[in-house]
């Protein structure tokens, strides 16, 4: 059987998200280019930029004209055709595991990683898109903001892609890649406190920008209340919903797990939740691997009720008011005729929004994979039946934001 090429890097949330997914589904990969030769990481490395330009860089199951290639990771079995997006190679995992496309991973009866039942369906699309989008912005303030003097992220990126790199280079990459990770903490949510200097290397100063609110207590704060509330769950049940591992144990696991070799932000962890930190080290050591196989099918009860509502409350106040408010000002710059989003149009400062999240104000760019996100799952909600959406209702105290 060979082995998938998944091209990513151990800094990336989605690249950890991906490898655990593919080592719960019994896909053989290699991870490259940490574990390739200079040639086979050249060859794989043109071979992805041939595949951008001739389209044969997909999202499963379809293309969006709002979506946006990533720098990592991407996904190949032939080394030609590429995929991108985690949530969509989950997806393509369980139409693999189903038999859709001849599949050669192990076939476990109800073993997917999207629950089978429309309301946990929901529920673990919501989490794993709160986790990739919301969990991104904690995380990555966490390990540049609060662990900017203790991390070495520069360093094992630059490790990883020694074979790639020019010869002398490791030491130029190591210190321009945390010094662009730091200059690009407020396209990610993460403002400084205007006027104010932090006691760290200078070249890693967390940025400011005149006249706008400062996040770095928004982000403090709901990183504080997302590992409160994983405490709660993972007192009562193994993984989200019960005993099975899914995509939303995966999504938070990639994002969480992101922080456990930034030392401050570690420490931190540890300290504020325990619980946690130990379920995260598991599933970085293959734990929800050998975990029992669960084949009965996963349904609502009372006690899964009580387990995921703090969750899902942080969720509503942080990640899902947020892409309603990208959505509308998505919605108002198009009708004006704005074509520049993204990255780029936050460079430009152009496309920016004002918000409120949790009781703080925020200002961002409005970004279009989020609003692709957004309307995915918005649609999902509408499509279900009325009983289904009857029983999120006793979940999900924001509902209204999702009717569009």
């Amino acid at each position: 059987m060979k082995a998938a090429i998944l091209w990513g890097s151990e800094l990336s949330p989605y690249t950890l998200k991906i490898q655990a997914l593919l080592e719960y589904a019994k896909v053989p990969y290699r991870l490259l280019p940490a574990n390739g030769k200079r040639i086979e990481n050249l060859e794989i490395q043109a071979r992805l930029e041939v595949a951008k330009f001739t389209g044969k860089v997909t999202r499963f199951p379809v293309m969006s004209d709002l979506d946006e290639y990533p720098l990592v990771p991407y996904l190949t079995e032939d080394g030609r055709h590429f995929q991108f997006d985690s949530t969509a190679i989950a997806h393509w995992l369980d139409s693999q595991r189903e038999g859709h496309t001849g599949a050669h991973t192990d076939k476990r009866e109800g073993e997917t990683f999207f629950p089978k039942s429309p309301v946990l369906r929901f529920l673990a699309t919501l989490i794993d898109d709160a986790m990739d989008e919301f969990g991104l912005y904690m995380v990555h303030h966490m390990r540049w903001v609060t662990s900017a003097t203790t991390n070495n992220a520069g360093a094992r990126l630059a490790r990883e892609f020694k074979h790639i790199l020019p010869v002398g280079a490791r030491w130029l990459v190591a210190k321009q890649f945390s010094e662009r990770q730091v200059s690009r903490l407020p396209y990610l949510f993460s403002v400084a406190p205007e006027g104010h200097r932090w006691e760290i290397n200078e070249r890693l100063q967390p940025p400011f920008i005149d006249y706008w609110p400062e996040t770095h207590n928004l982000l403090d704060n709901a990183w504080k209340m997302y590992l409160g509330a994983m405490e709660r769950l993972l007192a009562q049940q193994p993984y989200v919903f019960g005993d099975r591992f899914t995509v939303a144990d995966a999504s938070i696991y990639g994002q969480l797990s992101m922080n456990l070799k930034d030392p401050r932000a570690a420490n931190l962890l540890e300290d504020i939740a325990p619980i946690t930190y130990d379920w995260l080290c598991g599933i970085r050591d293959g734990q929800h691997v050998l975990d029992k196989t669960v084949v009965s099918e996963m349904t609502m009860t009372p006690e899964l009720i009580s387990a995921l509502k703090p969750l899902l409350d942080i969720i509503m106040q942080t990640y899902s008011s947020l892409m309603a408010q990208n959505s509308n000002a998505y919605d108002s710059y198009k009708r004006g005729g704005q074509a520049v989003f993204n990255e780029k149009a936050f460079d430009q400062r152009k496309a920016l929004y004002d918000g409120e999240l949790m009781g703080y104000p925020f200002r961002s760019v409005v970004k279009t994979f989020q609003e692709r996100i957004w309307r995915d799952i918005c649609d999902t909600w509408e499509a279900l039946k009325a009983e289904d959406r009857d029983a999120l209702k006793v979940l999900i105290t924001d509902w209204k934001l999702f009717d569009r």
